[in-house]
């Protein structure tokens, strides 16, 4: 069986915050961001971070596929939300992956992920999920905060039909510091960006594509799609030129409705390019960050037959525009709210409950009863079914690939929410089952009883006295349009 690309899926939040709305608030201060202010950047809500947007992706990856199969999970991000625990075990739980899994968080360079991708493609040819994403913290009135953008993508490499194969990679380390961040830092404190292009990016970056092409026995212009992501004005033409690739391969950045989104970007692009490539086209990955990686693959006729996506396409298509820079600052803990005494309740999380309840909390499964087969959530010792009601008779069902409707719901203005009004209700899934949930990424004036909703997993809360943050499943719209600001 052939090795290499089985499938590809990515996620980027629906906020986008205009790119204008920052540049007018903080002008006043530095007149010169007045050139970042075209187009948009995608923005996380309060509940997601790089954990809630790597599921995503890899959610997005895995349609049709078996996750049964999936043997290991390279987890790369700069922004891990926990610095001691594995961040990808949080992943592979709530995608309901096998325990036998082998995971590992990779980081430290913005080249996190080609480096995972090149590992996996080194390793026991074993079925392997990478997956990135990145949600930086930038200080305001910061170039990087209007370059940036929050998202994440997936690619599942194995033995089967790969879409694309690997004809050639390489890599080089090299500690050129362009930019930095220390345990004790908040932000990055970045270089001159002149001399980190002509001294940094296209003399560490150019080598690496070349030596790539060479081991592959192909030249520049062998290359159909060239994914090299960089906030460097014509960074990535001047880099291909230097190799030869033509200037109509270099694939557009998505900087105008995206951003720049970090460690996740190479796979943003590589997925992006796969949606649009055809059989026999070769695809260059690259991506700089203390030495550069380089991966060549060639598409392959498997890739008209995977199954449908969202993709990078279908979530910029699925946006709603953000106009307050205050919300977007308060979602990145960049101001200072006074969030109220119904904000003050200790959340304190029991462990030995969330270890022993994992399957419940973490992958939103419930029961269903093998007797009468009525679902429910959670799962308990005797069927709902009050025609059943038979004794230890449930077997594992997930509800998170569910559809559900709303039976009832509220938009609680009382209750603590970081983004009031707290809308809940009841949602009725199909085939059965029940459970009060949150209603997210819709207006509250916009909600109906019998709205079909979809889950996503999102933060729950946060323990602020002890850092820790809770996970768990939320309602959305299918076909999510219109979002209240």
């Amino acid at each position: 069986m052939a090795y290499g690309i089985l499938a590809y899926g990515a996620y980027l939040p629906r906020r986008r915050i205009q790119r204008r709305t920052i540049v007018e608030a903080v002008a006043w201060f530095d007149a010169t961001l007045r050139g970042f202010a075209k187009g948009e950047r995608t923005m996380t809500g309060w509940d997601e971070d790089p954990i809630t947007l790597a599921v995503d992706a890899a959610r997005d990856a895995l349609t049709g596929i078996d996750r049964g199969s999936i043997e290991a999970l390279l987890f790369a991000s700069t922004t891990f939300p926990f610095l001691d625990r594995l961040n990808a075990g949080v992943v592979a739980g709530a995608l309901e992956l096998p325990e036998h899994l082998a995971a590992a968080d990779i980081g430290g360079s913005q080249r996190a992920a080609t480096s995972a991708l090149a590992q996996a493609f080194a390793g026991d040819r074993c079925r392997t999920l990478v997956v990135a994403a990145e949600q930086r913290r930038t200080r305001a009135a910061s170039p990087l905060e209007l370059t940036s953008g929050d998202g994440a993508a997936a690619i599942l490499v194995g033995e089967g039909r790969p879409i694309a194969t690997l004809l050639g990679k390489a890599s080089a380390t090299q500690d050129f510091v362009d930019h930095f961040r220390t345990q004790d830092s908040e932000y990055d404190y970045r270089w001159e960006e002149r001399w980190v292009r002509e001294e940094g990016f296209l003399t560490l970056v150019a080598p690496v594509v070349a030596r790539c092409l060479e081991r592959a026995g192909l030249s520049g212009a062998d290359v159909s799609h060239f994914c090299l992501p960089t906030t460097l004005a014509k960074g990535a033409e001047a880099v291909a030129k230097r190799v030869g690739i033509a200037p109509a391969a270099v694939r557009d950045n998505l900087h105008l409705v995206c951003g720049d989104t970090g460690t996740a970007h190479p796979l943003v692009l590589l997925a992006d390019a796969l949606a649009a490539a055809k059989p026999g086209e070769r695809i260059l990955v690259a991506a700089f960050g203390q030495g550069a990686d380089a991966l060549l693959f060639e598409v392959t006729d498997a890739l008209a037959d995977l199954p449908p996506r969202n993709g990078v396409g279908g979530s910029l298509a699925r946006r709603v525009e953000e106009h307050n820079y205050l919300k977007f600052l308060a979602f990145r803990d960049g101001i200072d709210l006074e969030r109220g005494i119904r904000a003050e309740v200790d959340k304190q999380t029991p462990l030995a409950l969330m270890w022993r309840n994992r399957a419940a909390i973490t992958a939103f499964v419930g029961g269903r009863c093998r007797h009468c087969g009525t679902p429910q959530y959670p799962a308990s010792r005797i069927c709902v079914n009050p025609e059943c009601t038979a004794v230890d008779s449930q077997d594992p069902h997930s509800f998170a690939d569910s559809i559900g409707r709303i039976n009832s719901y509220t938009a609680d203005l009382l209750a603590y929410s970081p983004e009031p009004p707290s809308c809940y209700g009841m949602v009725e899934f199909t085939g059965g089952g029940r459970w009060m949930m949150d209603i997210i990424d819709v207006a509250a004036a916009d909600i109906t009883v019998g709205m079909a909703v979809r889950m996503v997993f999102r933060i729950r809360d946060f323990d602020t006295q002890r850092g820790f943050r809770r996970y768990h499943w939320k309602a959305t719209p299918v076909a999510a349009t219109t979002e209240g600001n």
